[in-house]
């Protein structure tokens, strides 16, 4: 086919012209710049993704876009492309045994020592403020002796996550004890939403970070490192080279926590599992 006929094929019920090769070129460029690894079934989704751009834009194309996107050194536009085309699902308390093997490590602090925990994929926030819950839960007070780091690529959702404003159906699988220490109800023109109490937001600090950037600058060790339902979106060697970087971050007893699709049997080297997708620095035993 054509290269004037497969543009007139992909864009026949469309508003703009999104050929095979935008498509591939849209893979490359994520790839790069946050090594996600499209599959091919994902036309559609990027497709409408993106569209909202070009419309932003007053774009004709994507090729337009693409080629305004490449050629430009628009670094609020490359943020706007990777925004777009990261996925966001998230919720409190997802997979619970997770929070509690936190417990366990919460238990087992040493005295005076302030346990720091890094959320690696924060999205829209319902994760770290889980880890923030599960620590005031734990130690019996809003003031725990825990630092959360939260980090995320998208910085959408990290604006979100820090304001910690949520629609109630959020917290709707919450236990009412939770909901009421926890979150405080709107009023007025903030009916139907919530806010998580002030407490637990001083206990994170939110910050954008790619984790295919050269090098990561925070400071461990950390107690925890919650990286889940993300290395799923990299290919096998991408994983690699993320837990390369993150073990070195992580406490020589601490836990890595992955998303319930992930396994690292690639790793071995630099991970072992040691409960359902918790994994623990494989160099440990040795030190």
């Amino acid at each position: 086919m054509s290269q004037t006929a497969e543009a007139l094929a992909d864009t026949r019920q469309r508003e703009f012209a999104f050929t095979r090769r935008d498509f591939e070129r849209v893979r490359r460029l994520i790839r790069e710049r946050a090594g996600i690894a499209l599959m091919d079934g994902k036309q559609d989704m990027v497709y409408s993704r993106l569209a909202r751009r070009l419309r932003m834009l007053a774009l004709g194309s994507f090729s337009e876009y693409l080629d305004h996107l490449e050629s430009a050194r628009d670094a609020a536009e490359w943020q706007a492309f990777t925004n777009a085309l990261t996925t966001n699902l998230t919720s409190f308390f997802r997979e619970p045994h997770h929070f509690e093997r936190l417990q366990e490590v919460f238990a087992q602090r040493a005295p005076g020592e302030r346990l720091l925990l890094w959320c690696a994929a924060a999205s829209t926030g319902e994760e770290p403020y889980s880890l923030a819950i599960t620590a005031a839960e734990a130690f019996g007070t809003l003031s725990p002796p825990v630092s959360i780091l939260a980090t995320d690529i998208d910085t959408q959702v990290l604006a979100t996550a820090e304001r910690g404003i949520y629609p109630l159906e959020r917290i709707a699988d919450l236990t009412p004890e939770r909901r009421r220490r926890f979150f405080r109800r709107g009023q007025g023109s903030n009916e139907g939403n919530c806010r998580v109490i002030d407490e637990l937001r001083s206990l994170i600090s939110f910050r954008r970070l790619n984790l295919l950037d050269g090098r990561y600058p925070l400071r461990g060790p950390f107690k925890a490192i919650f990286c889940r339902n993300v290395m799923i979106y990299f290919d096998k060697p991408t994983q690699y080279l993320v837990l390369q970087r993150m073990m070195p971050l992580l406490a020589l007893d601490g836990l890595f926590f992955a998303g319930h699709s992930e396994s690292f049997f690639h790793a071995t080297d630099l991970v072992i599992p040691c409960g359902r997708t918790i994994y623990r620095r494989a160099d440990a035993e040795a030190a």
